[in-house]
């Protein structure tokens, strides 16, 4: 842990009455995970109400097909609890991830929230912070960089969106399946992020702090001058409930949240 973080605390306003931001990514949020959803819609209620602004890195769906299946009841819930942070004057930015990257400004207008860059530059309690989604970073996956290419081209995009909506679930669905087995078949190194990109990313922005998600691999690297904060994924609808958030207080502190910090 760098000078600049610190130990999870309680989580509580009375220990941490000066919170400052809230960062969270790679919820995967799907009606076939309930305990996951009501997981995080207790940090909306709750813990994310004492915060100034809330960032959410990508992923945080397990799949977006386009705004106009914003009015799923499902869909909805999310956005509604989404909308009541900013109506309560939080600030929520958004951060496309590789699954999500198709949510647009209909969901931002009807929420409220502001689409960011990926990658972009923050400065937040005196911290200059890089923050990006992640997978741009896993350069060593060319199959899927080519993928990325693709996908996030506007011809693309317009072209997928302009599809009914059963059938862009279709499509999605078979996408997901395919990834899943091309998954099995690549190294765990492959599927991380390359230290190239990260070097040229800290390069570019010239700021000591980097978060992100996408590899589901929770970690804090440093060197002494520099922090790479990774997030952690969610699943609370297994065994083994994993999942939590990154906090920033208003001397600059990083706390590194774990589920038992919500309320019961």
């Amino acid at each position: 842990m760098t000078a600049g973080s610190k130990a999870s605390g309680d989580g509580t306003p009375a220990t941490q009455p000066d919170l400052v931001a809230l960062f969270v990514s790679d919820v995967h949020l799907t009606p076939a995970l309930p305990q996951t959803t009501a997981s995080l819609l207790q940090l909306f209620t709750h813990r994310a109400r004492y915060a100034k602004q809330v960032y959410l890195l990508g992923d945080m769906f397990e799949y977006w097909v386009g705004d106009d299946d914003l009015n799923d009841p499902y869909h909805l819930a999310v956005a509604d609890a989404l909308k009541a942070l900013t109506v309560a004057g939080i600030q929520v930015f958004w951060i496309a991830g590789n699954r999500d990257f198709l949510l647009g400004d209909a969901f931002a207008a009807y929420t409220g929230m502001q689409l960011l860059s990926d990658p972009c530059e923050v400065h937040i309690a005196g911290q200059h912070i890089i923050l990006t989604h992640g997978d741009a970073l896993c350069t060593d996956d060319l199959a899927y960089m080519q993928f990325r290419s693709m996908v996030r081209q506007p011809a693309w995009q317009a072209q997928f969106l302009s599809q009914p909506l059963e059938q862009r679930k279709q499509i999605v669905q078979g996408m997901r399946a395919q990834s899943r087995m091309q998954q099995a078949e690549k190294t765990s190194e492959i599927m991380d992020v390359n230290l190239g990109a990260v070097d040229a990313l800290f390069a570019q922005f010239k700021a000591p702090t980097l978060i992100h998600g996408h590899t589901h691999r929770p970690a804090l690297h440093s060197d002494g001058l520099r922090q790479r904060i990774v997030l952690p994924d969610w699943d609370c609808d297994n065994d083994q409930a994993r999942g939590g958030w990154l906090e920033i207080d208003a001397a600059g502190v990083f706390t590194h949240c774990t589920l038992d910090k919500l309320p019961k």
